[in-house]
């Protein structure tokens, strides 16, 4: 149509008048290319004969900063989305979003934290709550007191009976009667952790590019703030570039999200809301958390089917799957087909084949009937970001969209980095692995940028809108507001992409949380005479069967003994040094059991016990250090279950 022409060149100058590229070198020839390409007509033949300037793939070759880039392929993307959709016989119902009632949110956030019990005592275990608080920093405890005081207001307001606990009954200083939790005698804004995070006053001094997962993150950012005080500090054209950001390595090794039990995931994941909101408070953002309307929903197929619905579909098919099955397959095509494929993932499949081809996967994919043979590279892309399009509910889960996009508003990119790191440990199991297995997939995609012209700039804007516009969300938000939020989302991809090996780590000041609280947990444990008894009877069973006096080795005499009780040498003694790592210790393992079938990659040596449930150690772990951490802990090698 002509109109939806017209509107398309508009849009394009005011993009282009927006990025400073009028009147640089930019001919009607250049704006007629960006037309055909918005409309769907990649053909090179499309430009003048005398047409100066680059070949239409020839983009954006910096990976610095988003402002260098062409926007008109985000739009274009917009406006394939939009036509992709015409024409539905079905249309899937728009997700709907409600914003909590006052008082509603903040209920809903001490739910998630584990400290519903303060304002309904029949919730959860108060010991339980009173552990979790005890492990808190000064910055966490302010975002607990800042909830617990407006949800103070909403039922004062309310006129209810119930009323919640004053903040200074819930964080008592030593000393008073009836104290709850043992804080140091300081006022309420100068909490901190005392065994996890460090003095709070610390100021962070290493370099730039090292990113410290010992100190609260919040922490941090209070350190950053008071340092920067009077000064009119913003980001600037640097700031926009992309750090060579690593982790400092610890010698009790890092820990990534599937190396923990449910139960201490448990236990991270209320640890980790706590100090993202700490982290948010610090610089002043206000989050606000939406929920989605229930909606009616598919409940079998492979498209528009809830993730998790989705993998339960699966497992049942294929035990152990944490990816959904149809998204494995379809990126294994693409990359069967070559990942050199100028404008892969930009140009897009046909959409009347594309369609055809999904109705066509829905009846045959899991009978192994669909002729993945005749599916054309362009088409399978097409329908990987249709997959993720049609999810009932965005791929970052509507609680946390808004999350993610405020991440920008942080003075820095390392505490933007932090957020994120948050925020991907808040993501549910199934939104969290799919999110990980798109990272990776776009990554070597990237890492083919020379043949098929797809940098980090060039997939993250086209992503973007794939990701973060779900069913019915330009309808929420205003244009001026949607023009904003393309360069914001681009920018999220982004980071996502290029940072995702530190993203999916847990800091070790939460690990150190987690393991203050179980020690908690067990000192309470330790004074329940039936406890006692039962742990006395396991320990004399335990010892009928262990090996001669003789031969049982103690850390204390410079000895480990680790267990493999899955294999033929069900244990070995093994002698501690400095060096020491775990990889050593699967090395020796393997070299005296010659009968192990299982690949290298596949087998952990697990620390479990002590103050942790179970965790699945590091290769570049010291062991002699992890000791001295947990020196309850038991040792065995096991098959890796993730």
């Amino acid at each position: 149509a002509s109109w939806r022409r017209a509107i398309s060149q508009a849009i394009i100058l005011l993009v282009l008048s927006v990025s400073g590229l009028t009147g640089k070198g930019k001919t009607q020839n250049d704006l007629l290319l960006a037309e055909s390409r918005r409309t769907g007509h990649y053909s090179v033949q499309n430009r003048a004969k005398n047409a100066p300037g680059k070949p239409p793939y020839h983009r954006c070759n910096s990976q610095d900063s988003l402002d260098e880039l062409a926007m008109d392929d985000y739009w274009t993307e917009v406006e394939n989305i939009t036509l992709s959709g015409e024409g539905d016989a079905e249309p899937q119902e728009e997700v709907q979003l409600k914003v909590p009632d006052e008082g509603e949110q903040e209920e809903a956030w001490l739910t998630e934290a584990g400290l519903a019990t303060l304002f309904d005592e029949s919730a959860s275990d108060p010991e339980d709550m009173m552990g979790l608080l005890s492990t808190l920093t000064r910055t966490q405890a302010a975002a607990v007191e800042k909830r617990v005081e407006k949800l103070q207001q909403t039922l004062r307001k309310r006129n209810k009976q119930h009323q919640v606990p004053d903040v200074r009954d819930i964080f008592k200083l030593p000393g008073t009667p009836e104290s709850k939790v043992s804080l140091p005698p300081v006022p309420l804004t100068c909490l901190r952790c005392l065994d996890t995070a460090g003095p709070a006053e610390q100021s962070v001094s290493e370099p730039e590019t090292d990113i410290n997962l010992e100190v609260s993150f919040s922490d941090q950012a209070l350190s950053y703030k008071e340092g920067s005080k009077g000064s009119s500090e913003a980001l600037t054209d640097a700031d926009d570039k992309l750090p060579n950001f690593k982790l400092s390595r610890d010698k009790t090794g890092l820990t990534k999200v599937g190396d923990l039990s449910p139960q201490d995931m448990k236990k991270v994941h209320r640890l980790v809301l706590i100090e993202m909101t700490a982290l948010f408070d610090t610089a002043g953002i206000d989050l606000k958390t939406h929920k989605a309307v229930k909606l009616k929903v598919k409940e079998s197929g492979l498209f528009g089917v809830p993730l998790a619905a989705l993998l339960e579909q699966d497992q049942r098919r294929q035990s152990g799957t944490r990816v959904p099955i149809i998204l494995q397959r379809l990126i294994s095509h693409i990359e069967d087909e070559g990942l050199d494929t100028e404008g892969l993932l930009r140009i897009p499949g046909a959409a009347i084949r594309v369609k055809a081809v999904c109705v066509e996967l829905e009846g045959k994919f899991y009978e192994g009937l669909f002729p993945w043979e005749s599916l054309k590279q362009h088409d399978a892309a097409s329908l990987l970001k249709l997959f993720i399009r049609e999810l009932p509910h965005p791929l970052l889960t509507v609680e946390y969209l808004s999350a993610f996009i405020a991440v920008l508003k942080l003075p820095t990119k390392k505490q933007q980095l932090q957020a994120l790191n948050l925020l991907v440990l808040l993501l549910p199991e199934s939104s969290r692995d799919t999110l990980k297995a798109l990272m990776e997939f776009f990554q070597r995609v990237i890492d083919h940028k020379e043949q098929n012209k797809m940098t980090l700039n060039n997939v993250a804007v086209v992503m973007a809108p794939n990701i973060f516009m779900f069913k019915g969300f330009r309808n929420k938000i205003s244009e001026q507001q949607e023009f904003s939020l393309a360069t914001e989302t681009a920018n999220i991809v982004r980071l996502l992409i290029r940072y995702q090996n530190l993203l999916w780590t847990i800091p070790k000041f939460i690990m150190n949380q987690v393991r203050k609280q179980n020690t908690e947990n067990q000192k309470k444990m330790s004074k329940d005479r039936a406890m006692m008894k039962l742990l006395k009877k396991m320990a004399y069973e335990r010892e009928k069967h262990e090996k001669p006096l003789s031969e049982v080795d103690s850390s204390s005499q410079g000895f480990i003994r680790v267990q493999a009780p899955q294999f033929s040498k069900v244990s070995m003694a093994v002698q501690l040094t400095e060096e020491l790592q775990a990889s050593d210790v699967l090395s020796r393992f393997l070299s005296q059991d010659s009968s192990v079938s299982v690949k290298r990659e596949d087998l952990c040596l697990y620390e479990i016990g002590g103050n942790i449930q179970e965790r699945c150690l590091d290769e570049e772990t010291y062991m002699k250090d992890l000791l001295e951490l947990n020196p309850s802990a038991e040792w065995f090698i096991k098959c890796i279950q993730r």
